[in-house]
């Protein structure tokens, strides 16, 4: 499903702030270079099978203002592959290996083309996404092992890590290669939490799908569910009400809020700086009490909904600066610690151009020196004219320590503001609007509290889900956290690791 488009070189409207068009295989790396050039960034590449054909869809974007650029590739079924854009976007290499796995859609000239999201007990030749995928065949017992490319050397000696580890940790497994306690590199194995979600999007009411969207990562329920609702809405062509925007607005802020005071906290504890972490817990036990009290549900489900927003009450301005007030002093406590203060400051560094090269988003991203906050690049509400997204250039835990410092001030300052604005608790578009039964595609993008979450929805002409792609933020950053280890000692790896705090779930899908 192109959505009437056709091949040419004009980009045809295709959806908000959306144009699109076809391009031919021998076409796609010159189109995709252009759109690089200009500065847009690569937010998602899709598989699709459309029964009669397999098709990628290629997602750029840039802002502000608000622009979405989509290349659709048609693949031949009875040779499914594509040209690679792995010489000139490494988010793109990624994709297409993942498309590989799941569609069998082999990226001609990728330079690492080995399986990403299967392991080696998956059968070859069985694609999950294909339409006739069928029964999973069994498993291959006694798969080889994972070819990990080794480090030599004399003094050189590996330590592998997980999947399993202790305390309430999702599965991934850390391979080292170590001299001494320097780190020479490490290999991040991640997929041991694949659920097959992009699969049970499929034949699903788009109002139910937002149960599904929800729990793709816990601790990201607001922005995915954003995310999702806006490509929802999009396909639906549906106008959201102002003051829905608004209180979406106040539920992304909440869940950025009780999600970064936990984190600093986590810093603080890896350092050995317990009754910071202890503070944290506190202010952060707090927060989850006052999101129950908004939604109804301490993660914050429930509170967006296709068309709109719903919630029970917002907080006060007296009770966010009580917020700031306390977490205002739990910064004092540990800005004063210079021993704090010096066991962040030059570890694990992540340089501006890797990060660029990388695709990082987030918070990574900012302490790293790129600007994008989809906030402000793709906003979903008014934004005050004083808000700027939180910068540092250093690359280091610190900074990622203090990116976190200044979201959680802008997040009470924007609540500050929001809770001004919010004139209903019930804002929804009318029911049915923009509902016509009609093949369409939509894509929602939030800043949630890792980055930038992005999904894409395709319709069938029953009004329901054809196809649901995914873009979790910590798809784009867990390649960061090995780069940013060269030369760290094994004993900080913890806190380099919290300071990225990148999802298991999110990635894994």
């Amino acid at each position: 499903m192109t959505g009437g488009l056709i091949r040419g070189t004009e980009l045809e409207p295709n959806g908000r702030c959306r144009r699109a068009r076809v391009v031919p295989g021998t076409e796609l790396v010159e189109a995709a270079g252009a759109l690089l050039d200009q500065g847009m960034r690569l937010a998602l590449v899709s598989g699709h099978d459309d029964g009669d054909g397999f098709r990628v869809v290629y997602l750029f974007t840039s802002g502000p203002p608000d622009t979405r650029v989509e290349l659709h590739l048609a693949i031949d079924p009875a040779q499914p592959t594509m040209p690679t854009l792995s010489g000139i976007s490494f988010p793109a290499s990624r994709f297409e290996r993942e498309i590989q796995d799941l569609f069998g859609i082999e990226p001609v000239g990728h330079p690492q083309p080995r399986r990403l999201v299967l392991h080696q007990h998956w059968p070859e030749g069985w694609f999950p996404l294909r339409r006739q995928s069928g029964t999973p065949p069994p498993m291959v017992k006694d798969a080889g092992a994972y070819p990990f490319v080794p480090v030599e050397g004399t003094g050189v000696y590996e330590i592998p890590v997980g999947p399993v580890h202790a305390g309430l940790i999702e599965p991934g497994h850390f391979r080292f290669w170590v001299m001494g306690e320097t780190i020479l590199r490490m290999k991040a194995r991640l997929w041991f939490v694949h659920k097959g979600i992009e699969r049970l999007f499929e034949g699903k009411d788009p109002d139910a799908g937002l149960e599904l969207a929800e729990r793709i990562s816990g601790d990201t329920a607001v922005g995915h569910a954003l995310a999702y609702c806006q490509a929802v809405e999009d396909a639906w062509s549906s106008e959201i009400p102002a003051g829905a925007m608004v209180l979406r607005g106040i539920l992304l802020e909440l869940e950025r809020l009780y999600n970064h005071v936990a984190d600093i906290g986590a810093l603080c504890n890896d350092v050995g700086f317990g009754v910071a972490q202890a503070w944290a817990l506190t202010l952060r036990e707090h927060l989850l009490q006052l999101n129950a009290r908004v939604t109804g549900h301490r993660l914050l489900r429930g509170g967006v909904v296709p068309g709109g927003a719903r919630v029970r009450g917002v907080p006060s301005l007296g009770e966010l600066a009580e917020i700031s007030l306390r977490f205002e002093e739990m910064i004092g406590l540990i800005t004063s610690s210079a021993l704090v203060m010096e066991r962040f400051t030059g570890t694990a560094t992540l340089s501006q151009a890797q990060a660029r090269d990388l695709g990082v988003v987030g918070v990574p991203g900012r302490a790293s020196g790129l600007e994008f906050d989809a906030r402000w690049a793709h906003p979903g509400v008014t934004l005050p004219t004083s808000f700027s997204p939180a910068l540092r250039i250093q690359g280091d835990v610190r900074a990622r320590f203090e990116v976190r410092v200044d979201e959680v001030r802008a997040s009470l300052s924007l609540l500050g503001e929001f809770v001004q604005q919010a004139e209903a608790l019930d804002a929804v578009a009318p029911a049915g609007q923009g509902k016509a039964g009609r093949p369409a595609s939509g894509v929602g993008m939030a800043e949630a509290w890792r980055g930038v979450a992005v999904h894409r929805v395709e319709l069938n002409d029953q009004g329901r889900l054809s196809r649901v792609k995914v873009v979790d933020p910590s798809f784009h950053n867990w390649p960061a956290l090995p780069v940013s280890l060269a030369d760290t000692i094994v004993p900080d790896f913890p806190l380099a690791n919290k300071s990225f705090n990148l999802s298991y779930a999110g990635n894994d899908l």
